[in-house]
């Protein structure tokens, strides 16, 4: 993935929208609601996977060589499936069914190799694992795929995490990258306040892994992250703002999963076009 001012530009634009079409969506969910400012925080996340890092094909969703992501942070829905739809796994007609009767669309992932979902999500902490299981058949069988987990840094109070860290390194995993999504915030408040995780680089430096912080926000240099190569399992922190995009949404615990008035869906929309 090279590292253009056309990819900038593209990885930009392409947040934005997705952040808009996330806005459509939830809105259109009405009394459901859904989980909006942990989406919002990840958007530029997605943007970069699906934008280009991910090496994938839609017209052949099982293809053995593609790479392999995983949403362990599943209340993310509303950045992966604008995402999907980015990439030519969904249509802008599947995504106005989410959380409609009978979508297939639902407030946490599915797994549906169609739509380029490898994995249902739900129960915290225990995505990472998955992966590396992933990562070491991949190495086993000789092919060159990579496998992403997206995880939150409230997810990482699990200690299943640390287990999964652990093996990544034991095995020597270098076909295996973590992003961390640091908001700093979890359903029952900020991360500090519940568990600290206090230095969370250092940590996984001493668990083996190669390690790397970054504005989660900031498109270049995320792009320069996710171009790096290890020799060493990697994992990519991504220091960002919850709900980030609308201003009445940032840094708010009540946005973790809340419902969008007609009035908060226009302000958020118009602070998102700018």
């Amino acid at each position: 993935m090279s590292i253009t001012p056309e990819m900038t530009r593209k990885i930009r634009s392409m947040a934005q929208r997705m952040r808009l079409r996330a806005l459509e969506m939830a809105f259109g969910a009405g009394n459901s609601g859904a989980h909006l400012g942990s989406a919002m925080s990840c958007m530029e996340i997605f943007a970069i996977l699906f934008g280009g890092a991910l090496k994938l094909d839609p017209s052949n969703p099982l293809w053995p060589e593609r790479d392999r992501f995983i949403a362990s942070k599943a209340h993310c829905v509303l950045a992966y499936y604008p995402a999907l739809a980015e990439a030519g796994f969904l249509t802008n007609d599947d995504l106005d069914t989410f959380k409609k009767s009978s979508t297939r669309l639902a407030g946490h992932p599915s797994m549906n190799a169609e739509y380029g979902i490898e994995y249902s999500g739900g129960s915290l902490g225990m995505a990472l694992s998955v992966g590396v299981g992933m990562a070491l058949d991949a190495k086993i069988k000789r092919r060159d795929n990579r496998v992403y987990i997206l995880l939150g840094d409230g997810e990482c109070n699990e200690g299943s995490n640390w287990e999964a860290f652990l093996a990544a390194s034991h095995f020597k995993l270098n076909n295996l990258i973590a992003v961390i999504d640091k908001n700093n915030l979890q359903y029952d408040g900020f991360t500090d306040d519940v568990m600290s995780l206090s230095d969370l680089e250092s940590k996984l430096r001493s668990f083996d892994w190669s390690v790397t912080s970054v504005d989660g926000h900031d498109v270049h240099a995320l792009l320069e992250a996710f171009s790096r190569k290890c020799d060493a399992p990697y994992a990519i922190i991504a220091n960002t703002v919850k709900g980030k995009g609308v201003s009445f949404m940032e840094n708010s615990r009540e946005w973790h999963h809340s419902r969008l008035t007609e009035r908060q869906y226009e302000i958020a929309a118009a602070e998102v076009r700018g």
